[in-house]
């Protein structure tokens, strides 16, 4: 038995659409017109959809206290689809529920239900589901997703004046380059009088855009859905690719904090939930959301398993080898690793929110000091033909 969405009308002529359990497609139109209701479309779950963090935290969380209470994980994801607080996502939920019902495992269902589903989680499901912690491991990925969503708000909140900031220059630039500039040209050129140096670049700059914006813009959007492409194609392209985001210039430094968090929260994680330091080490390297550290990882857990120390297998991947492999070795000696992988994971977040704090508290005067800049730059090329005028009046 499978869900089947459906769209039609009820018995007073109303739109009405929903989720029901059938056997096929004709026993669900059956089903709903013994229920009054007149189906014009039905169709099995499983589509790709959207699923916003905020459903899949509390998908994750509502699951894991109904799986603690000891409730089935069948019957725990029937219980969310009635949920009335997942909207739209209970198409999701039914599909994950039929999926897992046909044996696919808990973390692969989520994945195939939504690209929204990042790698991180589904690497957390899947080592939750290894370890037998998904109750614990599901709370705790709910709770991370919950403080990335309120970093999310923090970043948009303090984006909102230099977006405005920037929108208003963008409209006085091109109300100024497309009417004003060309109009003091059309004075002087009836007058005789040289345009000033800066007034005939921005002339020039104006006629470029006018001319190049369009094509320049599809050009950039084409080469974007390009490299998207490629990148899902290409999996060695892909790892490249990421690995040069790491040297990118101050976002590589934000990226590999955020590896080395979660590589530190979700192994810390494994080795609570009795999970074996080598596979641990791989699921912590698919957690970072990186596939170079992912293919690193699974390179350095042979090495692990041959001898390797843990800490002298973190300093062989790049990204990790600043400051976790220390950690790692205290632990080792100390045999309290897992404590030392907590408080590392709780610095790496400590040194992440600073870091994203002094992005935008630096973002927002360099945006305004730019457009304010240009805008100023705009205003002189108008002003200086006035100017030109007067003092050739004035002679």
């Amino acid at each position: 038995m499978k869900a089947y969405e459906y769209r039609g009308f009820d018995k007073g002529g109303r739109a009405a659409k929903g989720l029901v359990d059938a056997l096929s497609v004709k026993d669900a139109r059956e089903k709903l017109a013994h229920n009054g209701i007149l189906a014009d479309r039905v169709s099995v779950t499983g589509r790709q959809l959207r699923f916003p963090a905020e459903q899949r935290s509390m998908a994750y969380r509502e699951l894991s206290v109904l799986l603690a209470a000891g409730m089935p994980l069948v019957r725990a994801l029937d219980t969310l689809i009635q949920s009335p607080e997942m909207g739209d996502a209970t198409i999701l939920l039914a599909g994950i529920r039929d999926r897992v019902r046909e044996g696919t495992s808990l973390a692969e269902a989520f994945a195939k239900a939504s690209e929204s589903v990042t790698p991180f989680e589904k690497a957390i499901i899947e080592a939750a589901e290894k370890s037998a912690t998904v109750e614990p491991m599901m709370e705790r990925l709910a709770a991370f997703i919950e403080e990335q969503g309120k970093l999310q708000d923090r970043i948009q909140s303090a984006l909102i004046y230099p977006i405005i900031i920037f929108t208003v220059g963008v409209c006085v630039a091109i109300l100024m380059l497309g009417l004003l500039v060309p109009r003091a040209q059309e004075i002087l050129a009836g007058s005789n009088i040289p345009l000033p140096l800066l007034t005939r670049f921005m002339v020039a700059l104006g006629a470029l855009l006018l001319k190049w914006g369009l094509p320049l813009i599809a050009v950039i959007v084409a080469g974007v859905w390009m490299i998207r492409r490629k990148l899902r194609e290409d999996a060695e392209f892909h790892r490249q690719w990421n690995r040069r985001l790491f040297g990118a210039p101050v976002f590589g430094r934000g990226y590999t904090l955020l590896a080395c968090l979660r590589f530190a929260r979700t192994l810390e994680i494994m080795l609570h939930g009795g999970v074996s330091l080598i596979d641990g080490l791989v699921f912590a390297g698919r957690a970072t959301g990186s596939p170079w550290i992912a293919q690193l990882a699974e390179a350095e857990a042979e090495s692990v398993r041959h001898g390797s120390s843990l800490s002298d297998a973190i300093r062989r991947i790049p990204p990790l080898a600043a400051s976790l492999p220390g950690w790692i070795q205290i632990g080792e000696a100390s045999g309290g690793l897992e404590k030392l992988l907590n408080s590392a994971g709780q610095r790496y977040q400590d040194h992440w929110d600073r870091f994203i704090a002094r992005c935008l508290s630096f973002l927002e005067p360099v945006l305004i000091l730019f457009i304010g800049g240009f805008v100023l730059l705009v205003t002189l090329a108008v002003l200086l033909p006035v100017l030109s005028l007067s003092q050739a009046i004035g002679k």
